[in-house]
This record gives structure tokens, sequence and C-alpha cells, in this order.
């Protein structure tokens, strides 16, 4: 790990974030990263095993757990980033699935709903490999900082 944080990350914030807590956002985002491998491997959905998977469960559960320490850092982004993430995904899924489930018994709703589930699996995706490349940067992300 880089015990250097770079300018533009201290510009962000007047407290600089210590260097264990750095790693520990690097394993909240390799377990998000763990459930979406779960989800690509297996014959679950991406977003499924993103939301109901342990390992993004214990994630979020470590990022509540030590959210305070991180408090006017630049990985309070990254807490936030991680969190939302987690709770839009399950949001998504929630409403497409009560949107289109229940045509799925005619076949109308299927393609919809897996439609929905595929682009909120990508989204996840998306959102945790920004997030893991501006971490290994040491950049916070856009909201919070």
């Amino acid at each position: 790990m880089n015990d250097n944080i770079p300018e533009h990350a201290a510009e962000a914030t007047t407290v600089t974030a210590d260097p264990a807590l750095v790693g520990y956002t690097q394993w909240i985002y390799a377990l998000h990263a763990l459930s979406i491998l779960i989800g690509i491997l297996s014959s679950a959905w991406i977003v499924t095993m993103f939301v109901f998977g342990l390992p993004s469960i214990a994630a979020v559960v470590m990022n509540y757990l030590r959210r305070n320490e991180v408090r006017g850092t630049w990985l309070d982004s990254h807490f936030s980033w991680q969190i939302r993430t987690f709770w839009f995904a399950l949001l998504w899924l929630v409403a497409a699935t009560l949107l289109f489930g229940p045509f799925v018994l005619i076949f109308i709703g299927i393609i919809p709903l897996f439609i929905s589930y595929g682009l909120t699996g990508l989204w996840a995706v998306y959102r945790i490999a920004r997030g893991w490349l501006a971490l290994r940067d040491g950049r916070p992300l856009p909201g919070r900082r």
C-alpha cells in the first residue's frame, strides 16, 4: 500500500486518513468484488449475489462499524460510495421484482426483469471497480467528502 497520500486527497479534507483504515477499505471493496465474482461464476445473478451474498453483507456491516472513524477524511467518500452502492442495488432489485415479477408468470415480464437485473449488476460492477481504482490512487469519490 502507498503510505504517501497524494496532495489532491489531502486537499479534500483537513484530517488525514489512518493507513490502517485505507487497508480496511480495501478489504471492503474486496468483499464486494468477491460477491460480484460469485454472481458471475454461479447460476445466480450478479445483483442478487451483490445484495444477498454474505461477503457484501459483511462489507456493509464493516462500513457501518467504522464509519465514524473515517468522518472528515477522504475515505469518508469511499464509505458513502460503498454503502450507497449496496442500498441502491437492493432498491433497484426490489423495484424491478415488484414491477416485472408479477408478469413473469405470463412471460411478458421476464425479459424486462432479466434486463433490469443485468443492468443493476453491471452498475454494481462499475461502482465497485471505480471506487477501488480511486482508492488505489488515493482519490476521494464524488459526493460526500
